[in-house]
C-alpha cells in the first residue's frame, strides 16, 4: 500500500461518524494492515500530525485535527468552476452528503481526484456542507484529451469537456506536428487553478476530429482505456487455445445430448450464456439450466492472463469497437458458447413447481453443444408468431407442432417453455417488490461507409427478458450457495436510498401527476414505475428515481441488492466480460471440488473497489462516445425539429429530451423572447409574467437544433414554431454558466443490477 493510499485509510477511518479515539497501536489493529506494514504506519502517521490533519488527543489517542475537520473522498468540477466532493464510505458507515467547493478552494485539483478536504460549514437541512482542499491524494489521470490551437506563436490545448476553466499551455506551437483543430493527448504536468493556466506535453497527435475513428480514439485515450495486449498475455492465451483440441472431458457432466440455445444482440462475438428449460413428465416441475462458459478453466490465477483482466476490470463496449477483457482468441473463440462447437461451462440447474417453489438446486463442472445461437429479434418473432396463434384459437398442442420460418418445431417448443417459465419468474420477482428502471439504450444508425447517419432508441422487446429472468435466478442460487457454505465472495449489492432521496423524488413524482402516499414503500415505487411505462413522461420519472437510489457496487460485505429486492446476489453470467464474474466461478469451483475456498476480506474490498470503477469507467466512455456521435451528426443538421419532454427546469431555462431521437438539449431562458419568465423553484416551472404561458416538468415542446458544441458537449435548443426569435439575437446568444443539474436527482450512479 503506498504513502497516500494509507494516509486516506487512516482519515477514513479517524473522520467517520463510528469512530472511537483509539491508540496508535489500536488504530493500527482496527485498519488490519499484517504486522509488516507497521513501521510504514508510524511514519504516515506522523506526517499526518506534522501536517496538521491528525492531532494526539489525550491518553495519546488518535483524533482528526478539529471538528468535521477532514474527509477523504472525490472531487468532481461542475461548469461554473466551483465543485463538490463525495466522501468515501468507511467501515459501512453511510455515506455522508456531498460537499461544496468553492472555485477558489479547490487548489489544483481536477474532477476525479481524490482529495483531502477541511469542512468549513456542515451540512443542514437546507444548506451543503462546504469545505476547502487541503491535499490531492491521488490524481485520477494526468492524461488528457482535447483540442490543439495557437496564439502568438505558442501552442494550447483546449481540454474537452469542462474538466479545466483555461486552455492549457503546451509551448511552441506545432509540437509533435499538431495542427490547429488537432485532437491530441496532454499529459499534465502543472494543473490548472484558477488564477494560473496549466502546463502540459503532447503526447500524441490523434488528427482532426473529423477523420474517421478519431472520435473513438480520443475517448479511449481520455479515459485512459487499454487497447491493445501486452505480448506475454497474448502468448499465453494462445498456448491455452493449443491445449484444449481433444481434451477429455475430465470428470465434467456431459449435457451435449441436451438442446441448448443461445440468444444474443446480432453484432454479439462472445456468447458467455447459454440456456435450456424442459419440464419434467412425471412431477410436471420445471428445470431450468443455464449454462456459463467456464473461463476460469483457461485462466490461471495470478497469470498473465489474469492479471490483465484483473486490471481491466471489464470488457468495454464502444459503438462500432469492444476493448475485450481476454483476448479475442479466448474470448471470442475458445471460451465463447459458439453455435455446434463443444465447450466447457459452469451449469446452474435449477427446479421450479408449478407454483414456481424452488426445489433442487445443483452446480456442476460441464459441456455442452449449442444447438442454435438466435439473435434477440429472431426470438421475438417466434413469440409473436405462437400469440398469434395462441389469440386464433389454436389447440396447445397445435402451436408448438409447426415450425415458425426456418424455425424447427422442436426449438420452437423449447422458446414457449421458456416463454412461460420467464412469465412466471418475473411476476414472482415483482411480487416480492423488485423495481423494473427501463432506461433507453440508444443504438447508432450508420450508412455504408460506416458514418453516423441517424440513431433511435433501442426497443426492449420479452426476448430479452427471458434472458435476464433465467440469469438473475442463476446469480441469485450461486450466491446463496456461496452463502450457505461460509464462503467470501464478490457480492453485487445495492444499498438501500436514503429516506430524504426518496421524499425528494415523491416530491418530483408529484408534480408531474403520481403522488406517492409512501415514498419508502417499494411497491409505491413499482406501482409508479408501472403506471408511466407507456407515458411521455417515463423517462424523465424512471430516471428521477434512477439518481434518487444509490450506486450498485462490488463487495465481499453481505448486504441487500434493493433493486433486486434480493438478500444474497452476485454477478455469475458473465465472465468473459467481467471480472467479478470470473472470481465468483473460482470460488464455486473449489466448492464442486471439494476444496476450501480461500479468500481475504481486505484483498476483495479493494478488488470490489476496483472493479466497481473499472464499471464505472467503461459505462462513462461508452456513453461520452455516443454522445459525441449523436452531437457530431446534430452539428450538421441545425435547425431540425423533434417532438420532446421537459425532462428539467432551472432559472436559466429548461432541458428537453427528444421523444424519438436519443438527445437532450437545453433551452435557454434568451430565447424565450415571447415573455418575461421567472421561475418557481417549488414546482420547477418557468412562468410568463404577461402570457402566463408556463414550462413544467413532463411538458411535451416542440424543438429544433440551434447550437451543438462538441468541444464541451453540449446542445442547445429552442422551441420551434411557436416564439418569433430574430436572428440578431439568436446569434449572440451566449451559454449558460450553469451550475448544478436542475434535475436535481443527477448523481454519479445509475446501475440498478
Amino acid at each position: 500500500m503506498s504513502t497516500n493510499d494509507l494516509a486516506t485509510r487512516i482519515l477514513q477511518v479517524i473522520t467517520a461518524a463510528n469512530y472511537t479515539p483509539l491508540k496508535a497501536k489500536a488504530l493500527f489493529s482496527r485498519l488490519k494492515l499484517g504486522g509488516e506494514a507497521y513501521a510504514a504506519f508510524r511514519k504516515t502517521l506522523k506526517r499526518l500530525v506534522q501536517t496538521g490533519q491528525v492531532v494526539i488527543g489525550r491518553g495519546h489517542t488518535i483524533r482528526p485535527a478539529e471538528p468535521f475537520a477532514t474527509v477523504v473522498g472525490i472531487y468532481r468540477r461542475v461548469p461554473t468552476g466551483h465543485g463538490y466532493v463525495r466522501p468515501h464510505a468507511v467501515d459501512g458507515t453511510p455515506q455522508a452528503a456531498d460537499i461544496f467547493i468553492r472555485a477558489d478552494r479547490a487548489l489544483d485539483a481536477a474532477t476525479g481526484d481524490e482529495v483531502l478536504v477541511r469542512v468549513l460549514r456542515p451540512a443542514s437541512k437546507t444548506r451543503d456542507a462546504s469545505g476547502e482542499i487541503v491535499q490531492v491524494l491521488e490524481r485520477a489521470t494526468r492524461t488528457f484529451v482535447g483540442t490543439y490551437f495557437e496564439r502568438e506563436g505558442q501552442g494550447f490545448v483546449r481540454v474537452d469537456g469542462n474538466v479545466f476553466t483555461h486552455s492549457v499551455s503546451v509551448g511552441d506551437a506545432g509540437a509533435k506536428g499538431a495542427k490547429a483543430g488537432d485532437k491530441v493527448v496532454v499529459e499534465m504536468l502543472r494543473f490548472p487553478t484558477p488564477e494560473e493556466r496549466g502546463e502540459g506535453v503532447i503526447t500524441e497527435v490523434l488528427g482532426p476530429l473529423h477523420q474517421p475513428g478519431v472520435d473513438t480514439l480520443t475517448v479511449i485515450r481520455a479515459f485512459g482505456l487499454p487497447d491493445t495486449f501486452p505480448a506475454e498475455v497474448l502468448a499465453e492465451a494462445r498456448q491455452v487455445a493449443s491445449q484444449f483440441e481433444d481434451m477429455p472431458l475430465q470428470g465434467r457432466e456431459d449435457f451435449t445430448h441436451e438442446l441448448v440455445v443461445t440468444i444474443d444482440p446480432p453484432d454479439a462475438k462472445d456468447f458467455d450464456d447459454a440456456v435450456s428449460v424442459s419440464v419434467d413428465p412425471k412431477s410436471r416441475h420445471w428445470i431450468l439450466s443455464v449454462h456459463i462458459a467456464d473461463v476460469g478453466a483457461f485462466v490461471k490465477a495470478g497469470g498473465a492472463l489474469d492479471q490483465e483482466a484483473r486490471r481491466r476490470g471489464t470488457s468495454v463496449y464502444l459503438p462500432q469497437k469492444v476493448l475485450p477483457m481476454f483476448p479475442e482468441v479466448l474470448s471470442n473463440g475458445l471460451a465463447s458458447l459458439q453455435e455446434g462447437k463443444v465447450r466447457w461451462v459452469k451449469t446452474v440447474r435449477l427446479e421450479y413447481t408449478p407454483h414456481l417453489q424452488k426445489g433442487s438446486v445443483t452446480f456442476h463442472n460441464a459441456v455442452i453443444r449449442n444447438r442454435r445461437r438466435f439473435t434477440y429479434d429472431q426470438v421475438q418473432a417466434v413469440l409473436d408468431e405462437l400469440e398469434r396463434r395462441e389469440q386464433a384459437g389454436w389447440p396447445p398442442a397445435r402451436v408448438i407442432a409447426e415450425p415458425v420460418g426456418q424455425v424447427e418445431v422442436e426449438l420452437v417448443a423449447l422458446i414457449r417453455r421458456m416463454r412461460d417459465l420467464a412469465r412466471l419468474l418475473r411476476k414472482k420477482r415483482l411480487r416480492r417488490g423488485a423495481l423494473e428502471l427501463e432506461m433507453p439504450e440508444t443504438v447508432l444508425e450508420y450508412d455504408d461507409q460506416g458514418r453516423i447517419c441517424g440513431a433511435h432508441y433501442a426497443t426492449h422487446t420479452f426476448s430479452h427478458r427471458i434472458i435476464e429472468e433465467f440469469m438473475l435466478a442463476a446469480n441469485e442460487a450461486v450466491a446463496e450457495h456461496l452463502t450457505a457454505h461460509g464462503v467470501l465472495f464478490l457480492r453485487r449489492v445495492h444499498p438501500p436510498p436514503q429516506e430524504d432521496k426518496l421524499a425528494a423524488f415523491a416530491q418530483f413524482a408529484a408534480l408531474l401527476g403520481y403522488p406517492l402516499r409512501r415514498p419508502q414503500d417499494r411497491f409505491e415505487l413499482q406501482r409508479v414505475l408501472q403506471e408511466t411505462a407507456d407515458k411521455p413522461e417515463r423517462a424523465a420519472l424512471h430516471y428521477a428515481l434512477l439518481r434518487s437510489l444509490k450506486q450498485a457496487v462490488y463487495s465481499p460485505i453481505a448486504e441487500e441488492h434493493y433493486a433486486l429486492a434480493l438478500r444474497h446476489y452476485c454477478h455469475f453470467t458473465s465472465p468473459i466480460r467481467r471480472y467479478p464474474d470470473l472470481q465468483v466461478h473460482r470460488q464455486l469451483d473449489r466448492l464442486l471440488r471439494r476444496k476450501k475456498p480461500v479468500a481475504q476480506k481486505d484483498e476483495l474490498i479493494a478488488l470490489g473497489d476496483h472493479c466497481s470503477k473499472m464499471e464505472r469507467r467503461a459505462e462513462l466512455a461508452e456513453r461520452e462516445l455516443v454522445k459525441l456521435k449523436v452531437l457530431t451528426y446534430l452539428s450538421e443538421r441545425i435547425g431540425e425539429r423533434f417532438d420532446a419532454v421537459i425532462t428539467g427546469v432551472a432559472d436559466y431555462g429548461f432541458y428537453a429530451q427528444a421523444e424519438k431521437f436519443p438527445a437532450e438539449g437545453l433551452v435557454h431562458i434568451s430565447s424565450l423572447v415571447d415573455d418575461y419568465y421567472w421561475y418557481d423553484a417549488d414546482s420547477y416551472t418557468l412562468q410568463g409574467q404577461r402570457t402566463g404561458r408556463r414550462f413544467r416538468l413532463g411538458d411535451r415542446v416542440r424543438v429544433e437544433v440551434a447550437r451543438v458544441d462538441l468541444v464541451r458537449r453540449l446542445l442547445d435548443f429552442r422551441l420551434a414554431g411557436d416564439l418569433d426569435e430574430s436572428p440578431r439575437k439568436a446569434s449572440h446568444r451566449k451559454w449558460p454558466r450553469l451550475g448544478r443539474s436542475p434535475r436535481h436527482f443527477r448523481r454519479g450512479d445509475d446501475e440498478q443490477d
